[in-house]
């Protein structure tokens, strides 16, 4: 493509392919890794005090070696973009399959605790890998007319990845007897629980090899026939193939793989299409929702609930997460990403505001007082509503369609990145700030959840059907 004439339209924009139910497997297949990421963090917490028990450590150590895994998701995230550009998506997603598949097996079976947390790093550095890889990728395939739906499968998986975990859990423990640590298969309870996960990583790869590659990726490596091909599978066979690829080519022509060096420029580093990225992978953190899934069951018991009662609590949570998914799914493409991220945020800041007030008073007997604790565990439920119908979804869409296709596999692994390492902060400080006040940690997630309102308003724009070519 030599010309610098925008080419003619190609009916992009509004196009419906063949056969929807191929599309939606594809955009299944690529969310698997967001299924692993869900799995991975909510088996975690059903193995935290055995951990504990095995290795004798206190409970800073204990943090550590659940969120050591999320620094190596900062590291996949970072690195997953170049990878991606330089092999292809579907090949990136393969190594994230087998690496899955060397932690899980690794986890289930270690010597020692550094030898546990070094599996977990290894397994963190492959979530890293799909978290970037599969936004991007479905992005790139989907019509632009479903995008946004077929986006949110990624959150999709990463809900159902938990609620799914957290049955397998119940039935190990069971099956043990109810004891963590008790013997199933000639390991610990614990040990099995890591150890299933082999099962969906395992999945993961084979579906790699059931679903094409991008067509953008095509086009960049020069295999353009293939690419229509692609194109005509996925956006039907109606629209101009060679005006679509001549669309996509124009977009790349002045391109060269994204790299680092790409992003920098503005006034404070990067871009400021990157710093909002980050800002929305930040925001999405720090209202703590991930201390709802790593910490869920020590939450509820620290205020005198149960320990059969706090799981029953964490799987009813999951079923709200699953709803308010759905929920997103249906109207991000229908009223749009910002004013789901606005909804969410308010809603978000009065569940958060309300678990505050709730942790604010003196346990009685080992317990909060009836109202406060209802309260509690009512605000809990309509924190996590919020955040499922809005950030847990948007966040993913956006960083998937907000970035110019010059930088956006950079851009999207710099972003992602940011947001492990956020998680990581959240995961890694909660024991030591419940320990202080819970409330006043609540309180903090209460600001950030209101701060990100006028975030919204001010930097993130709208990107509801849009084609890709468009953004920047």
């Amino acid at each position: 493509m030599t010309s610098t004439t925008q080419p003619q339209a190609s009916g992009a924009r509004t196009a419906h392919p063949d056969h929807l139910g191929h599309v939606i497997f594809i955009a299944a297949a690529a969310a698997m890794g967001g299924f692993l990421f869900g799995y991975d963090s909510a088996v975690i917490n059903g193995a935290v005090e055995a951990i504990r028990g095995r290795y004798d450590i206190g409970s800073a150590a204990l943090a550590q070696v659940i969120a050591i895994a999320l620094i190596g998701c900062a590291i996949g995230a970072a690195t997953a973009g170049r990878i991606a550009d330089r092999i292809g998506r579907i090949r990136c997603m393969q190594i994230a399959s087998v690496l899955f598949t060397i932690s899980a097996v690794g986890s289930a079976l270690p010597f020692a605790l550094w030898d546990l947390a070094f599996w977990r790093i290894i397994g963190g550095f492959a979530i890293g890998m799909a978290s970037v890889i599969g936004p991007a990728y479905i992005a790139e395939v989907a019509p632009a007319a479903y995008r946004g739906r077929l986006g949110s499968f990624q959150q999709a998986a990463i809900v159902i990845g938990i609620a799914i975990s957290q049955l397998v859990n119940w039935g190990i423990l069971n099956a043990a007897g109810g004891d963590q640590r008790g013997h199933l298969m000639g390991l610990e309870a614990w040990q099995v629980m890591l150890g299933v996960m082999v099962v969906p990583a395992v999945l993961y790869g084979l579906l790699s090899f059931a679903i094409p590659e991008s067509p953008r990726f095509l086009i960049s490596a020069g295999r353009d026939a293939r690419a229509r091909e692609v194109l005509k599978e996925v956006e039907g066979e109606h629209i101009d193939l060679d005006a679509r690829v001549a669309e996509i080519e124009h977009a790349m022509k002045s391109e060269h793989k994204s790299a680092f060096k790409d992003l920098l420029g503005g006034s404070f580093f990067f871009k400021p299409i990157v710093w909002v990225g980050i800002g929305l992978s930040v925001f999405q953190q720090f209202v703590g929702i991930n201390v709802a899934f790593y910490y869920s069951s020590t939450l509820w018991q620290s205020v005198g609930v149960d320990p059969t009662q706090s799981f029953f609590y964490s799987f009813t949570t999951s079923i709200i997460n699953i709803i308010g998914t759905v929920i997103a799914m249906i109207f991000v493409d229908r009223i749009g990403r910002r004013p789901l991220a606005l909804i969410g945020s308010v809603g978000m800041a009065v569940g958060l505001a309300l678990e505050a007030w709730a942790f604010s008073y003196d346990l009685v007997d080992g317990k909060l007082p009836a109202t406060q604790g209802w309260i509690a565990l009512v605000a809990a439920h309509i924190f996590v509503l919020f955040f499922a119908l809005s950030w847990g979804v948007v966040v993913w869409v956006f960083l998937g369609e907000m970035f110019p296709n010059r930088i956006r596999a950079a851009a999207l692994g710099v972003a992602a990145s940011a947001q492990w390492i956020a998680n990581w902060a959240i995961t890694a400080s909660f024991p030591s700030l419940a320990d202080w006040n819970l409330s006043a940690t609540y309180v903090i997630y209460t600001i950030f959840a209101a701060l990100s309102i006028p975030f919204v308003l001010k930097y993130v724009k709208e990107t509801k059907g849009k084609a890709l070519e468009e953004m920047g």
